[in-house]
C-alpha cells in the first residue's frame, strides 16, 4: 500500500502500525497532562461546603495520625454525616501531595486498602454521599500514580467495575438517581487504572466482564446525553482505554450494535468526536474482520461528515480513519470516491499539521 510520506509501496502492517505508534504517542501525551490536571482540579458537577465554593478554605496538609483518624470514622462511623465528613477532609487533604506521600506510609502498604474499597462496594447498604467522597480519595491518590498496582492487586478494577454495573442499572430504574455525581470520579479511577503498565501483568482487565461493561458504558453514556453532556468524554476516555489494546472489548462494541450510537455523539462537541474517532480507530486498526463490520453502514457518509470541521484535531483522526478502513477495505475507497468525498478532504491541503495525512489517503484511495 502507499505511504505519502515516501511515495512506496509498504507493506499495510507497517503502515498500521505506523499509525498506531503514532497515535498512542499522542494519548500519552493527553493522558498525562489530563491526569496532572485532573490531580488539582476541583470537584464537578456538585457544589462543595459554602467556604471552599467561595475559595475561602484551603485544603490543610494531613499528617499520618489524621488520615488514619478520618479512615477509622469513615470505616466506623457511626452515623452516615459522620462518615461522610471524615472522607470530606481526607478528599480535600489528598489534593496535596504531601498528604498523597503520606497516604503511601499509613495506608498502602498495610491491609486497609481492601477495606476501604468495601465503601465502594455496591449494594442496598451504599451511602451515595459517602461513597462521592471516597471515590473522589481514590480519584486524587489514582492520579498521583503512588502505587496504582497495589489498588489493582487488591481488586480495585473489579470493584470499581461493579459500581459502574450498579450505576448503569440505577439510572435505568430512575430518572434522576443524581449518580452523575459518582459516576465522574468512577470513570476517572477505572480510566487512569486501565492506563497502568501493571494491569496486563496482574491480569487487571480480567477483573472487568467485557459483554457487561461496555453495555453499562453506554448505557451511563446514553443517561449523559440526555442529563449531564460534560460528563461524556470522561466515558469516552473509558472506552477508549477499554478498547486501545483489547480485542475482545472491540468484539463487544461490534456484537452488540453500539457502532451506530456511538455514531450518533459526533455532533455533540469537538472533544466528543475526536474521542468517539480515537474509539472507532482502536477498532479499525485491529484488522480486516474488524473493518468488514464497520463498513458498509452509516460509518463513511459520517467520516465525509468530519471532514467538513473546522477543527484540526477532529479532521485529523478522521484521515486516519479512513486510512486504516482503507487499507483493510479497499472497497470502501471505492465508495468514498463515489460521494465526494475526495472533494470534501481536498479543503484540507494546504493546512501543514494535515498536509502528509491528506497526500498519504488520496494515494490510497486513487491508487488501491
Amino acid at each position: 500500500m502507499w505511504s505519502g510520506r515516501q511515495g512506496r509501496l509498504r507493506p499495510v502492517g507497517c503502515v498500521v502500525e505506523e499509525l498506531r505508534c503514532r497515535r498512542r504517542e499522542r494519548e500519552a501525551a493527553l493522558r498525562k497532562a489530563r491526569r496532572e490536571q485532573q490531580l488539582i482540579s476541583k470537584r464537578l458537577l456538585r457544589d462543595d461546603a459554602p467556604e471552599e465554593a467561595e475559595g475561602g478554605c484551603v485544603a490543610v496538609i494531613l499528617g499520618e495520625t489524621e488520615i488514619q483518624q478520618f479512615l477509622r470514622l469513615a470505616q466506623r462511623g457511626t452515623e452516615e454525616k459522620e462518615r461522610e465528613r471524615a472522607l470530606v477532609s481526607l478528599r480535600r487533604g489528598l489534593q496535596h501531595p504531601e498528604t498523597q506521600q503520606t497516604f503511601i506510609c499509613s495506608v498502602l502498604d498495610s491491609t486497609l486498602p481492601e477495606h476501604i474499597l468495601r465503601l465502594l462496594q455496591p449494594g442496598p447498604k451504599l451511602n451515595l454521599g459517602v461513597a462521592v467522597e471516597f471515590a473522589w480519595c481514590l480519584h486524587y491518590i489514582i492520579c498521583s500514580q503512588v502505587n496504582n498496582a497495589l489498588l489493582i492487586s487488591h481488586g480495585g478494577l473489579s470493584t470499581l467495575g461493579l459500581l459502574l454495573l450498579d450505576m448503569a442499572g440505577a439510572v435505568q430504574r430512575t430518572e434522576d438517581a443524581g449518580l452523575e455525581l459518582l459516576a465522574c470520579p468512577v470513570l476517572r479511577c477505572v480510566s487512569n487504572l486501565l492506563t497502568e503498565a501493571a494491569v496486563e501483568v496482574l491480569g487487571g482487565q480480567n477483573q472487568l466482564e467485557d459483554d457487561r461493561v461496555v453495555a453499562a458504558l453506554f448505557i451511563l453514556l446514553q443517561f449523559f446525553l440526555q442529563k449531564q453532556p460534560s460528563l461524556l468524554p470522561e466515558g469516552l476516555w473509558l472506552l477508549n482505554n477499554l478498547t486501545a489494546n483489547s480485542p475482545s472489548f472491540c468484539t463487544s462494541l461490534l456484537s452488540m450494535d453500539l457502532i451506530e450510537p456511538l455514531l450518533q455523539l459526533l455532533p455533540v462537541s469537538n472533544v466528543v468526536s475526536q474521542l468517539v474517532l480515537t474509539v472507532l480507530c482502536n477498532v479499525a486498526e485491529k484488522g480486516p474482520a474488524y473493518c468488514q463490520r464497520l463498513w458498509p453502514g452509516p460509518l463513511l457518509s459520517c467520516l465525509i461528515g468530519t471532514l467538513a470541521f473546522p477543527d484540526i484535531e477532529v479532521v485529523g483522526q478522521s484521515l486516519e480513519l479512513l486510512q486504516l478502513l482503507f487499507l483493510y477495505r479497499p472497497e470502501a475507497a471505492e465508495d468514498f470516491l463515489q460521494q465526494s468525498g475526495l472533494q470534501v478532504m481536498e479543503r484540507h491541503k494546504e493546512e501543514a499539521q494535515l498536509q502528509d495525512r491528506v497526500h498519504a489517503l488520496q494515494q490510497l484511495a486513487l491508487h488501491r
